[in-house]
């Protein structure tokens, strides 16, 4: 009898892990997903902020990039406030790591090219999106967000 016990109760507990682990999987995905849209938002408002100061002529702009950052790494490094200013101010404390392909590659995009476009004219950044070709919980792409 006492077998029977034990392999009674090692097919309940085998029963119940298996159907655990679809809802620890959704957990992960959840998270990073919640992690995409974080890094963007925060990558999004920092272009803004430097949009907003170069339009109120306090940061030195290139001809040609209508306010906008030439590279991410211009927010990290940062600009000079003012001209007659040694006050640097930066947007980002760093590049953050996309967490659907775990490298610092964004797509950008640039204020001349197309809304949908997903090659960079190089000259200036106006939105950043993931390079992921996955598609989301919700069913849409993450390159999409």
């Amino acid at each position: 009898m006492t077998l029977l016990e034990l392999i009674i109760s090692c097919s309940i507990l085998l029963i119940l892990s298996s159907a655990a682990l679809p809802i620890a999987r959704y957990t992960i995905v959840h998270k990073r997903e919640a992690e995409l849209h974080y890094d963007l938002r925060q990558m999004r408002d920092a272009v803004d902020r430097y949009k907003d100061l170069a339009d109120r002529n306090l940061i030195r702009i290139e001809v040609g990039s209508e306010g906008y950052p030439p590279d991410l790494e211009t927010l990290v490094k940062g600009v000079q406030l003012g001209a007659g200013n040694d006050r640097k101010i930066r947007f980002l404390r760093r590049i953050p790591t996309d967490p659907m392909t775990g490298q610092k590659e964004w797509g950008l995009r640039a204020v001349q090219d197309d809304p949908d476009s997903t090659s960079w004219g190089g000259k200036n950044i106006f939105d950043v999106y993931s390079k992921s070709q996955g598609t989301a919980s919700d069913g849409t792409k993450y390159s999409d967000w």
